[in-house]
């Protein structure tokens, strides 16, 4: 392929902590010689896109290695009355913005789009100009979980709700090859690839286990709700609001990707399967941005040799 047929508009699907195998899938494109020259994200993948598009994920790449579950917990805000959402927010925006600073996303030098949802016009948002943290908060913001940011006579939320994986029509794409990466692949015995073996887990069973910032939440959610007497017992089916919550949106996510990819299919599809982690296991980006790397690299070389003889 020569340099032009190389320029590529990376689509970045929604998904929670899943979102940090994007880095590792930006970081295989790049050095294949990909030129990412457009940027469309949703949720998890505004954040990264967003980053990226600001010439930063360097930082942030270093930042998310080195975090453990307890620097999670304390980016955790609490909202002190639950009542548009548990977590504020507020404290992982105030530290994306020391890092990109006042930035507004038509100053990119990459074209960047962030997509949310309205929900009193029960529509998507196309955000692809204005403050870029704004656009990210407003990406990322899961109903229940973090209160929605509310601007210009919306409530906007995460764009996961109507569209997880927003690969625009063919016609808008400007002879750009169309890549997305879908956080809703099928579950798989070994979702992390041959970084399971090296990471000692290679039955799957850590990404099984309740993470402790998922318990935590839990906990947050019976204070709140005040559902639970010390002498009752949990059992499989009797679930929390918070994982109510997050098991309905990630299946309505899931489905949505699918249904997306199959009505509008990218030129190369990159598929992370759903069950690499839970949503709210950021702690774990050594393991997860090897294995977007491992995803991408097998997507590419099953997919890109087919792209190559056609007339694209």
């Amino acid at each position: 392929m020569d340099n032009q047929s190389k320029n590529i508009h990376l689509i970045l699907g929604s998904g929670g902590a899943r979102g940090l195998a994007h880095i590792g899938v930006i970081r295989h494109l790049e050095n294949q010689g990909f030129n990412i020259t457009q940027i469309t994200g949703c949720s998890m993948g505004a954040l990264i896109g967003g980053i990226y598009a600001a010439g930063k994920l360097n930082e942030y790449e270093n930042w998310i290695k080195s975090i453990n579950r307890f620097d999670v917990l304390r980016f955790l805000d609490l909202s002190l009355t639950g009542k548009n959402g548990l977590v504020k927010g507020d404290k992982i925006m105030d530290q994306l913005r020391e890092w990109i600073g006042d930035i507004q996303i038509e100053n990119l030098s990459i074209p960047f789009t962030a997509v949310s949802t309205d929900i009193l016009s029960q529509k998507e948002i196309w955000i692809h100009q204005g403050d870029l943290i704004d656009a990210i908060r407003a990406s990322i913001s899961v109903p229940g979980i973090f209160t929605p940011l509310v601007k210009n006579d919306m409530v906007l939320v995460d764009g996961g709700i109507l569209n997880p994986l927003p690969i625009p029509p063919q016609s808008l794409l400007n002879k750009q090859i169309s890549i997305a990466v879908s956080l809703s692949g099928r579950p798989i015995k070994k979702p992390l690839g041959q970084i399971e073996t090296i990471a000692g887990h290679s039955d799957g069973s850590l990404t099984q286990q309740k993470s402790a910032v998922t318990r935590f939440i839990d906990t947050l959610q019976e204070f709140f709700q005040s559902e639970h007497t010390e002498s009752e017992q949990r059992t499989k089916t009797d679930l929390s609001l918070t994982d109510i919550l997050m098991g309905m949106f990630d299946t309505m996510q899931d489905t949505l990707a699918r249904y997306q990819i199959a009505g509008n299919p990218p030129d190369i599809l990159i598929e992370i399967p759903s069950n690499i982690c839970e949503s709210h296991d950021f702690h774990r980006g050594k393991e997860l941005i090897p294995a977007g790397t491992y995803w991408a690299k097998k997507a590419l070389d099953e997919q890109l040799s087919y792209l190559e003889s056609t007339d694209r």
